[in-house]
């Protein structure tokens, strides 16, 4: 493999102190290091820097935000039975195999403390089931009632992709067909200072970040795994990440909704819970809709209230998305349509000496849902937070496994209620998907039968 042209591109772009370092490797190492550069996008790293470092100051304020018309929660005999219509067509959806599922599973658990994976981690309240575990037996039960085939599709990094693929087949792929998982990774950019220079990592390799999470949509074109799935007559991906375990897998009423509008995408909201609250808001920007990240609202407007004394900003993003494969193949017809972001982190690289320095870096990532405004027509449906959204982010105190595990000891205990059943204070209860998707099918399933809770009981 010629090298040169790589090398080129590193002069030309004022990297020396990379240059200097490939001469020093041994003929062996060199050309490792040569290869590990060309898996990465040296020329979009090289433009990101330029654009970024051309800007000066914080980002203007964006102008005309207003909020966004959201499919509520039904509440009128009509609403309902519109959204009982959406659920009717979203089944025909799943039983005509037109429904894949995408988790976005690129992150580690450092924030949990946790050694591996986040989707590794240990999460329902009574067997400790992993993240991953709970997503593929979602679509196993959805499988099973719907008579349907429903690909797992799961996005990770290069860094814990193999460690991914282990983990499925250590647990004998969850029930799941072995072909039925497929795994893909993100793409990675590298890390500059911000004076430009790229990082040396270690001394094969450059310092590089994954691409984000729009990078999923870019990574699912590139690895040939949408054109695949469209032969497969796969028309819709059902989109969430990896760290909330109440995530509602392939649920039929989002995708009827979306199908009934016509949507591109189509996106989860939940209700502020108070005016503190900080969470990305989907509203419209320059009469788009778009999600609008809280740093970009003045505090003045993100605290504000309408006419009836309510939030006016209250749809919070919560990253679960409805994607059709056709505007997925949209975004990337022309080169990757998603713009980037610059991130500025403290990271750890060598340093001139050769040993670990910590450093300023830029770090450059797209977004999923900058895909919104870029849609012809897409759609927003409110969902019940205490249903939905429990995301595992931080080790303690908010969005941590103990909250995550609460809500989900609470919505199971509501679902037994439900169904007749008492549950003392205190106790830990779960209920498996390959059990129960919903609190109709426990009411069935436990309809005329004597059940005592104890103080931890799983239904599985």
């Amino acid at each position: 493999m010629d090298f040169q042209p790589i090398l080129d591109l590193l002069e030309k772009n004022g990297q020396a102190h990379i240059l200097d370092h490939v001469r020093r490797l041994s003929p062996e190492k060199r050309e490792v290091f040569c290869r590990n550069l060309s898996t990465l996008n040296l020329p979009l790293a090289f433009r990101l820097y330029q654009k970024f470092s051309r800007q000066k100051g914080s980002s203007a304020h964006l102008p005309n935000i207003e909020p966004a018309f959201v499919i509520s929660t039904p509440r009128t005999p009509e609403e309902i039975q519109r959204r009982q219509e959406a659920f009717r067509l979203g089944e025909s959806l799943i039983r005509g195999n037109q429904i894949a599922v995408l988790i976005v599973a690129g992150g580690q658990g450092t924030r949990l403390g946790f050694p591996g994976p986040k989707g590794f981690f240990p999460i329902s309240p009574v067997k400790k089931k992993p993240l991953f575990q709970l997503f593929a037996e979602s679509i196993q039960a959805l499988s099973t009632r719907y008579r349907a085939r429903i690909p797992l599709l799961v996005m990770t990094s290069r860094e814990n992709r193999e460690e991914t693929e282990t983990f499925f087949q250590s647990r004998d792929f969850f029930g799941l067909g072995k072909d039925q998982i497929h795994f893909f990774s993100q793409g990675m950019l590298p890390t500059l200072t911000p004076g430009g220079k790229l990082i040396l990592g270690d001394e094969t390799s450059l310092l590089a970040n994954p691409d984000g999470h729009g990078g999923s949509l870019k990574a699912l074109h590139e690895s040939g795994l949408a054109g695949r799935l469209r032969g497969q007559g796969i028309s819709e991906i059902f989109y969430c990440q990896v760290d909330n375990p109440l995530a509602k897998i392939a649920d039929p009423a989002f995708i009827g909704c979306h199908r009934q509008e016509g949507a591109d995408i189509s996106t989860k909201v939940v209700r502020r819970q108070n005016l503190e609250e900080k969470v990305g808001i989907y509203g419209m920007v320059n009469g788009k809709p778009a999600i609008i990240e809280y740093s970009d609202f003045s505090p003045e407007d993100y605290r504000s209230l309408d006419e009836n004394g309510s939030i006016r900003y209250w749809a919070g993003n919560i990253a679960i998305h409805l994607i059709s494969l056709s505007f997925v193949d949209r975004l990337n017809r022309q080169g990757f349509a998603l713009p980037y972001h610059r991130a500025v982190k403290e990271v750890e690289g060598l340093g001139p000496t050769g040993g670990n320095e910590t450093m300023a870096g830029w770090k450059f990532e797209s977004f999923v849902f900058d895909s919104i405004p870029l849609a012809q027509k897409s759609c927003c449906l409110e969902v019940v937070r205490e249903e939905e959204f429990a995301p595992v982010k931080n080790q303690t105190g908010i969005d941590s496994p103990d909250t995550a595990r609460r809500a989900m000891t609470d919505l199971f205990r509501r679902w037994l209620e439900y169904a007749g059943v008492q549950v003392p204070p205190g106790a830990q209860v779960e209920v498996s998907p390959l059990f129960a998707l919903d609190q109709e099918e426990l009411a069935g399933k436990l309809k005329g039968k004597k059940v005592v809770i104890q103080e931890d009981t799983y239904f599985g």
